[in-house]
């Protein structure tokens, strides 16, 4: 994404604003929290507080550029909305996130709010349960 990206959101071209969505373009894992942003600026020398952290991604959020995804306990994390429609897989021992996409709950979906006369306009669909590394280090425990 680029300052003109940025402006047609209707959002001014500050540093913090290009060095957030930088680093949601780039990183590996694309759930990420408020708190593992900042934390990944502080590691690469960056100067920017943590409400500055929420407060650009509550406005992007806003712009339609990334979705906030809450899950258990208050914990939310934050993704560019890009792509086709996913839902997710949250582990509830160690908070990592994995999408997947299943055409059948899609239809199943589909098909129950239409039943109950229903025109969906959005879903979110959150499966909890214990990832397979948490399940190796409970076993071996």
């Amino acid at each position: 994404m680029d300052n003109q990206q940025l402006r047609q959101a209707g959002l001014k071209v500050t540093v913090p604003r290009l060095k957030i969505l930088q680093l949601l373009e780039q990183v590996k894992t694309r759930h990420l929290s408020a708190e593992d942003i900042y934390k990944a600026l502080l590691e690469s020398g960056e100067d920017i507080g943590l409400a500055t952290v929420y407060r650009v991604l509550t406005q992007f959020e806003t712009a339609g550029l990334v979705k906030r995804r809450n899950f258990e306990e208050g914990y939310s994390v934050f993704e560019l909305d890009k792509g086709p429609h996913h839902d997710h897989l949250f582990c509830i021992k160690c908070g990592k996130v994995d999408e997947f996409v299943d055409k059948k709950i899609e239809q199943r979906q589909k098909a129950v709010a239409k039943d109950k006369g229903y025109k969906m306009t959005d879903h979110s669909l959150i499966i909890y349960g214990i990832c397979s590394v948490c399940c190796k280090k409970r076993a071996t425990k």
